[in-house]
């Protein structure tokens, strides 16, 4: 069995080398870079697919002064000897990372890109003492590592650096820049976007275009910003999206890999479960895991077998572009939101070069930025799609979720704007003194309002009664919560807290079917013990309801109270 750690949380290259954490090696990605870079080599991926790590990985093989060939022994990359001996500890290397840089004004946002550069320079402080160094060069060195640059100067700091490095070196500089498109989202949804953008134009765009000092650079992101001209006059612009099959193994884990780290840990037997909840994703032509996700996994399993799939990229997330994309949705969006949360697909046509600037204008550009994000991924299919058109589907049982949680808010806001109070009012006394007939008509008058097609998935409906619920603003609503020996779809606990009240959600197969998945519910909330959650928190009583629905019908049947 594997002892080495998980790396959760670890995204250093040299740390996850030498204190024995797991590594999966991605080291042919710089064979790869090197046989095919351009000047500026941009790519972009979604959140928490490897990409620091492997920025990480270049710099510690092409820093200089470094003697970090043990670093790489056993790895793919040490099977290149003559590109190792030629690029391996030659370059002058700038690293910057600028996930961090989230700020509420553009005056925040530029001190803490103000920290970051100074954290590089205290990294390369060596400098300081440089004889190769001119005056004037030296004194902007020093402001920026004091972090008492002015606003010209942190501009200009990445040429500065690259300047600096190569009169101390003799020799050019390699520049990695990771998640160089965090100020700009965040500036995006803040309100000061064209302050930010004019100062990346010349904080990055000087430093790849008129540098001279610059042997090559890798830049990574999540969205490709080309139209606000950072990049305008850059020829030699390399750029590889999640569509390009150029380097798509080298960001997420393959198949091949899950079940080599599975083995490896002895947990081969979790292998659908996990491919259920995490991969999906395509970059290029190969399906892909997110890293995030399957070493956190990994963990939980290691310390608890019988752990259950969580929601990990979901909770490093804002989702606000779903947020904004779910806000925007018009009556034919939302009916393409539930096809897709019951396992359909739609066609939209994709930009993968849209900029924030252009997020608003359009819909379409929001499908385009969820697609970019990770929220969707494409579909492959042997039919002949018209130029730049994809067909899109939610990539697995964790971005579902999100959608999901989405949905409960939207019905949330229709119940709030479109039910009546006394309807509410009904619905919860029907359910306090278990009168399922009520609570039939009720939901079943609901749905034919606010179900727009005749077929869906188990978690939609989760989503709608969540949703009615929650909107009526009275009772306290957990979905998916652990209780008992599982976890209940829906845990309720009444305003006053002396009930609670578990829902446990069935999708039926027809009409004759949904009593039986009723009496199914009841019997998987009874053999997991899903009642103990609320009588350990010494509830007065406990009513169990199991629900199950088919395309705008429903029933309800009802387990005894338990005391």
């Amino acid at each position: 069995m594997e002892t080495r750690r998980p790396p959760v949380g670890h995204e250093n290259f040299e740390e996850i080398r030498t204190e024995d954490f797991y590594y999966v090696d991605k080291t042919s990605f710089i064979t790869t870079l090197m046989c095919n870079r351009g000047k500026a080599n941009l790519f972009t991926r979604p959140r928490r697919f490897g990409k620091t790590l492997n920025m990480s990985m270049l710099q510690s093989f092409f820093e200089i002064n470094r003697n970090n060939q043990d670093l790489f022994a056993g790895l793919d990359i040490a099977q290149e000897p003559i590109l190792c001996k030629e690029h391996m500890n030659k370059y002058p290397v700038i690293f910057l990372t600028l996930k961090s840089v989230e700020a509420e004004d553009f005056t925040g946002a530029l001190a803490r890109i103000g920290v970051q550069v100074a954290n590089e320079c205290r990294r390369l402080s060596f400098l300081a003492q440089s004889q190769q160094i001119g005056p004037d060069d030296q004194s902007d060195f020093m402001a920026l590592k004091a972090r008492t640059a002015t606003p010209q100067q942190l501009k200009d700091s990445l040429k500065t650096l690259s300047r600096i490095l190569e009169s101390h070196f003799g020799q050019k500089v390699v520049l990695l820049i990771d998640e160089y498109d965090v100020p700009l989202d965040k500036a995006f949804h803040r309100g000061y976007y064209d302050k930010m953008i004019s100062f990346m134009r010349i904080f990055l765009g000087e430093a790849l275009k008129t540098n001279s000092s610059l042997k090559f650079a890798v830049i990574t992101g999540c969205l490709r910003i080309s139209r606000e001209s950072i990049f305008t006059g850059l020829n030699n612009l390399k750029v590889y999206t999640i569509t390009d099959p150029r380097h798509d193994e080298h960001f997420g884990f393959t198949d091949e890999e899950i079940k080599r780290i599975l083995e490896d840990y002895n947990l081969s037997s979790a292998y659908e479960e996990l491919r259920q909840w995490y991969n999906g994703y395509r970059f290029g032509k190969k399906d892909v895991y997110c890293p995030w996700d399957i070493m956190n996994h990994v963990d939980r399993l290691l310390a608890d077998p019988q752990a259950e799939p969580e929601s990990y990229w979901n909770n490093t997330s804002s989702n606000d572009m779903v947020r904004r994309f779910i806000d925007k949705a018009d009556s034919n969006t939302r009916y393409e939101i539930e096809q897709l949360v019951a396992g359909g697909y739609v066609e939209k046509a994709i930009k993968t070069n849209l900029t924030y600037a252009e997020v608003d204008e359009s819909l379409d550009n929001l499908w385009s930025v969820l697609f970019l994000t990770g929220y969707l991924t494409q579909q492959p299919t042997e039919e002949k799609l018209s130029r730049h058109t994809m067909r899109l589907r939610i990539p697995n049982e964790e971005v579902k979720e999100i959608f999901i949680e989405k949905i409960q808010n939207w019905f949330a806001e229709k119940v709030r704007n479109s039910s009546s109070r006394e309807e509410m009012e009904a619905l919860y006394c029907a359910l306090l003194e278990g009168d399922c007939n009520i609570i039939e008509k009720i939901l079943t008058a609901q749905l034919r309002t606010t179900i727009s097609y005749h077929d869906t998935y188990e978690g939609y409906y989760h989503g709608f009664l969540a949703g009615l619920l929650k909107g009526g603003g009275f009772w306290g609503v957990s979905s998916n919560r652990e209780t008992g020996d599982g976890r209940s779809d829906l845990l309720i606990v009444t305003e006053d807290g002396a009930k609670g009240i578990i829902i446990e959600v069935k999708r039926a197969n027809s009409l004759e079917d949904i009593p039986i998945k009723c009496q199914e519910a009841l019997r998987q909330a009874e053999t997991r013990n899903y009642a103990d959650a609320f009588l350990e928190r010494g509830l007065t009583r406990a009513g169990v309801y199991g629900i199950a629905f088919w395309k705008k019908n429903c029933g309800v049947a009802k387990c005894e109270e338990r005391k």
